[in-house]
């Protein structure tokens, strides 16, 4: 029985679910969401805060000040509510009200940015206000997910020596792109330390983060309007762009099986799905293997609201969601050099 001291020292790392019954391939999935900040970014916020602490950059009386859409909030918050720091959040509109209102339950202060900027749209609004804040006030401390190498260190030191571990013959692993601290932390890991894997990158349609035209974004997590400094896609084999419908279709897919996932995990396991169809029929089948970063009741007002998704996405979005299963025929899939 663990019995702990502080909320961050428990982070169930081990989790895994066999999608096989509910998309028709073999499909493995990596919950990350079972921890009190409720997803992976728990990893990336305790690498950076002790690396600031360690720094002598994270003292007595400092505030942190960190730009998200909501995962990486509220890990901030939980972490600083533990260490006794202050915090403010700084997000935009689409960040979900029920993560608003954790981030403040814990203490934190959560400003939110509601016109884009002219280059960056609302990304790049909310480092502007960041960098607004920091110059205003020495107290503040911007531990900058964007470019902080502990953000992708977190992953490569924790995340995939455990699938490694468990899946000694992964054949191909499927990571959302937000950051890309997830993706490059992993991918990294594979090229360097283990056995040849198929890094599958999957991001959403209207992100820049690999050059996709730049469109309309309402579901937080995935994407981005500014690309992300982290990335080095030369250690990505493919990308494969999921639209935010699909996204929903396949939340609601998983719902009626009983497991309910946040929109990131939607978008992995919908690209995921469509990779595997696409391929031709192997002398066996690839151990495949995809990361669900958080879980699904902060988005109980959105991706599972059916008024939200009728005024956003239209009336018919569901119709077909207890059946929807990527037949191999869309677009969006790029194979990189």
């Amino acid at each position: 029985m663990p019995v702990i001291s502080t909320p961050q020292e428990f982070n169930e790392n081990d989790l895994y679910i066999d999608l096989e019954a509910i998309t028709r391939h073999q499909l493995f999935l990596k919950c990350e969401g079972f921890n009190f900040a409720g997803s992976i970014k728990l990893k990336a916020a305790a690498a950076m805060v002790e690396a600031a602490e360690r720094d002598g950059l994270l003292t007595d009386g400092k505030v942190l000040v960190e730009s998200s859409s909501g995962n990486l909030g509220v890990a901030l918050s939980m972490i600083a509510a533990s260490k006794g720091y202050g915090f403010v959040c700084v997000t935009d509109t689409r960040c979900n009200l029920p993560t608003r209102l954790l981030m403040e339950a814990l203490g934190s202060q959560v400003h939110i940015v509601t016109e884009p900027a002219r280059q960056g749209g609302l990304l790049g609004a909310r480092i502007d206000h960041v960098r607004a804040l920091c110059a205003s006030d020495d107290r503040y401390v911007w531990l900058n997910q964007y470019t902080n190498p502990n953000n992708h260190m977190a992953h490569y030191r924790t995340t995939a020596p455990a699938i490694a571990r468990h899946f000694p013959d992964l054949d191909v692993l499927f990571i959302g792109a937000g950051t890309t601290g997830t993706l490059m932390g992993c991918a990294r890991y594979f090229r360097e330390w283990h056995r040849p894997v198929h890094i599958v990158a999957i991001d959403t349609e209207g992100s820049v983060t690999f050059n996709d035209t730049p469109g309309r974004r309402m579901i937080p997590g995935l994407g981005t309007s500014v690309r992300p400094p982290l990335l080095d896609d030369s250690y990505v084999d493919e990308v494969i762009h999921v639209s935010e419908a699909d996204t929903i279709r396949t939340c609601h897919q998983l719902a009626r099986r009983g497991f309910l996932f946040g929109g990131s995990t939607g978008t992995v396991v919908s690209g995921a799905t469509r990779w595997l169809a696409q391929q031709p029929a192997p002398p066996r089948q690839p151990t495949a293997l995809a990361i669900a970063p958080d879980l699904g009741e902060r988005y109980l007002e959105t991706i599972y609201h059916t008024n939200w998704i009728h005024d956003l996405y239209g009336n018919d979005i569901l119709e077909d969601a207890a059946a929807h299963t990527p037949t191999g025929n869309e677009e969006q899939t790029t194979t990189r050099p």
